[in-house]
């Protein structure tokens, strides 16, 4: 099966004409059959907790568009969740949790093992999206990475600068390793869990990386990312692993031989050129058109994508954003970008 996949042969280290594409996001709010699907579930965490919906909404950008890959329609907040946090979605402002800031917090939490019976429904997703995918669309499973998951349950919510972690790492860092380790045993527990029940490819998702500086970074970025990926592969050494530490910068060169990712994805602050040149010479790259361009359209849209393809020409690359597609996408402009890459 890996040789009529385009995605495993890229992340396998094979340099194609063309590169397979796929999408963050891809099944979301600016797709009007997900706006449906969504209504019919009630809320966000119905829908994630929903197998059939969950599955549904999945395959529709398959359907419409035949990316090369599906991702699994979850969200990185369901750890959390799974571990004892209290977690519920605000409309138009984004997810609410309960805070973990003291070590009577941390104490309440489950364990790593704890957390299957409320993650279950996602493992049947995942089951019935391995029977009802294309055959040549290979699924990825994900979850957020431990210091993106943290800053959460620290704060509560989204923050803009990851302050509240930021202050507990300083001030009671004892506690906030502890977390971090908790995070980092539930997550190889989630992700495990996902390949038994069908998922191909593994994606970690760091999207609040960049805001580490220095030996942060290396501690609670590349570490955790190495320490999951080290653990996966010994169960699962047939699976490959994206690693996204979003807007690393320059620690975005060297970490797949860091952490043993089988490719790095990379956000749109970096050119396809630095990255060809720094970081592609490692491996397999993601990436990395700005998600605007999914708003605007154009020929703007048309020469990026070209530029990008052929930046990438010399190595191993998959097509994709770099960031999550936005609410506001157009998805005729999705379509004009899928028929570039594809046909130049």
């Amino acid at each position: 099966m890996t040789e009529t996949k385009k995605l495993l042969r890229s992340l396998a280290g094979e340099v194609l004409p063309t590169p397979p594409i796929w999408m963050m996001r891809q099944a979301g709010r600016y797709l009007p059959e997900y706006r449906a699907t969504r209504a019919l579930a009630g809320d966000f965490l119905s829908l994630c907790y929903n197998p059939d919906l969950a599955a549904e909404v999945t395959l529709q950008p398959i359907r419409r568009y035949g990316f090369d890959a599906a991702i699994l329609f979850a969200d990185i907040l369901l750890v959390p969740q799974a571990l004892g946090a209290d977690l519920w979605f605000v409309t138009g402002e984004g997810p609410r949790l309960s805070t973990v800031t003291g070590q009577a917090e941390f104490d309440a939490l489950k364990g790593k093992d704890d957390i299957h019976e409320v993650l279950s429904p996602v493992y049947e997703t995942v089951r019935i999206l391995s029977r009802e995918l294309p055959s040549e669309t290979t699924l990825i499973g994900f979850a957020g990475a431990p210091w993106t998951v943290a800053t959460y349950m620290i704060a509560g919510r989204g923050t803009p600068d990851q302050g509240p972690a930021h202050t507990l790492m300083a001030e009671n860092q004892p506690l906030f390793d502890a977390l971090m380790g908790r995070l980092t045993e539930a997550t190889i527990e989630y992700l495990s869990a996902q390949v038994e029940a069908g998922a191909e490819v593994l994606k970690l998702f760091d999207s609040w990386a960049g805001s580490l500086k220095g030996e942060a970074f290396d501690r609670y970025a590349l570490e955790p990312a190495k320490k999951i990926i080290a653990e996966l592969k010994a169960r699962h050494p047939d699976t490959p692993i994206i690693a996204f530490p979003r807007e690393a910068g320059e620690r975005y060169i060297g970490f797949a031989r860091a952490t043993g990712a089988d490719c790095v994805a990379l956000d749109n602050s970096v050119s396809a050129d630095w990255a060809a040149e720094h970081v592609q010479v490692d491996g397999c790259v993601q990436g990395n058109l700005a998600p605007t361009h999914m708003v605007t359209g154009g020929q703007a849209l048309v020469d990026e994508t070209r530029r990008i393809v052929k930046a990438f020409s010399k190595g191993p690359h998959i097509f994709n954003l770099g960031h999550g597609i936005t609410p506001d996408a157009d998805p005729e402009n999705v379509a004009l970008m899928i028929e570039t890459v594809r046909n130049g």
